[in-house]
């Protein structure tokens, strides 16, 4: 699909759901996946840059003032296919994980803490999965992706940047983030290039370090999940069973930002059960928690930290809604409000000092080129590791035969080999 219909700045203008029109601030200066590894720290960093381009051949800036222009052209995202883990993170290609929303009451008193105790498997969050999972996609799919043109022997794909959507949510807020760096792996193997993210030692020492109230609110997102999505599309919610952070459906959707082909992963957590919803992606939505907003300071805060987080989760795969349960202090869910996406930056455009979707969206488009200007040699051994922390530039390093190696063997082996391969 390359029609870019324009974003309009009436908010009565509603009959256009789609959250990819190209959007543009009505006001030039007033608008708001743990998938790791961790080897050694990088070395040879290059400094920072001085002058006023985005990037040098050593170096991206991240300040904001250098992504205020027009808004990127950013195709409506397609999904080409899903895929579901299991219990047991086991994959399949397929949608069997999927779940169905169903609308709770308007004061629902959801108990968030319930099952804390007794009914809770929690997913190993030492098992760094890197893209294995969407690996495994891949080669289940390879003749959806095959490059038009090509003979029937050749395995590259039509694709230039393979990810997961968590990686891309980070680049998108990386203008914004004032508390968290990150450190991501580029790999560039048969003419694509492949992102994984890098546990930086600051998330290892906070993961470690979690105090229990930590994780028991990092419970309170899936419990509201369970309150409100059903198995089956006539089912019902059954907040009293076990819940299981290993399950989990996938969508996997392609698009392009500016020049940049883009094929990613994210997981959804529900989808409309309206038979007449529309189709993939735009019929999924995405659930959220958040502290119940008592003053004028705390609605400054969600609009200049939260929304922009939940924005750039849901903008990328072109899912069009968040329904977010508010909490009081207990866990206790009290109210609940739907956020159409495509409204989000009418909602902050008088924020003072807020974020802005453009410079987000060009400061992704800018990182995804520089990669390409510095990710050159072909090799699935060679990593180019990204590192950012805040306020400074975007540095990297290049490392040979190194523990940040992230494609596996079988991925190497099976797409170099002469036929595609037809799993399901």
């Amino acid at each position: 699909m390359e029609q870019h219909r324009s974003h309009n700045p009436n908010p009565s203008h509603q009959n256009r759901p789609s959250a990819y029109k190209r959007e543009r601030e009505d006001n030039g200066r007033n608008h708001c996946e743990n998938k790791h590894s961790r080897p050694n720290r990088p070395q040879n960093q290059s400094g920072p840059s001085r002058g006023q381009n985005p990037h040098s051949s050593l170096s991206l800036s991240t300040r904001r003032e250098l992504y205020e222009r027009d808004f990127p052209v950013y195709k409506q995202p397609v999904e080409v296919g899903c895929f579901s883990l299991d219990s047991e993170r086991r994959f399949f290609n397929d949608g069997r994980q999927m779940r169905y929303y169903v609308e709770p009451d308007r004061s629902p008193n959801f108990d968030l803490r319930d099952g804390y105790k007794d009914r809770f498997i929690k997913r190993d969050d030492s098992v760094k999965e890197k893209l294995d999972h969407m690996l495994r996609w891949i080669l289940a799919n390879r003749s959806k992706l095959s490059a038009r043109g090509t003979t029937a022997s050749s395995c590259d794909l039509d694709i230039d940047f393979v990810t997961w959507r968590g990686h891309l949510t980070k680049l998108l807020t990386a203008p914004y983030e004032t508390r968290e760096g990150w450190q991501l792996a580029v790999t560039r193997f048969r003419g694509t290039l492949y992102i994984s993210e890098v546990e930086t030692e600051a998330a290892r020492r906070d993961q470690e370090n979690r105090t229990e109230r930590h994780e028991e609110m990092m419970y309170w997102g899936y419990k509201f999940e369970q309150y409100t999505c059903a198995d089956t599309v006539h089912g019902r919610p059954d907040p009293g069973g076990v819940l299981n952070t290993n399950e989990a459906f996938c969508t996997v959707v392609q698009t392009r930002l500016a020049d940049h082909r883009l094929l990613f992963s994210g997981e959804v957590d529900c989808r409309d059960k309206d038979p007449n919803a529309p189709a993939a992606p735009a019929c999924y939505i995405e659930l959220k928690t958040s502290a119940e907003i008592c003053t004028p300071k705390q609605r400054s805060n969600f609009h200049r930290f939260k929304l922009l987080k939940w924005w750039a989760q849901s903008f990328l795969p072109g899912v069009p809604r968040v329904v977010a349960g508010f909490r009081d202090e207990e866990g206790v869910v009290v109210a609940l409000e739907t956020f159409p996406i495509s409204k989000i930056s009418h909602l902050i455009k008088n924020e003072p000092n807020c974020w802005k979707p453009t410079v987000c969206m060009n400061f992704c488009s800018d990182f995804l080129s520089f990669v390409k200007h510095i990710a050159t040699e072909d090799n699935p051994s060679v990593v180019y590791l990204l590192s950012w922390e805040p306020r400074r530039d975007v540095t990297f390093s290049v490392h040979r035969d190194s523990p940040y190696c992230f494609l596996p063997h079988w991925f190497v082996e099976e797409m170099t080999s002469s036929h595609p391969s037809h799993q399901s």
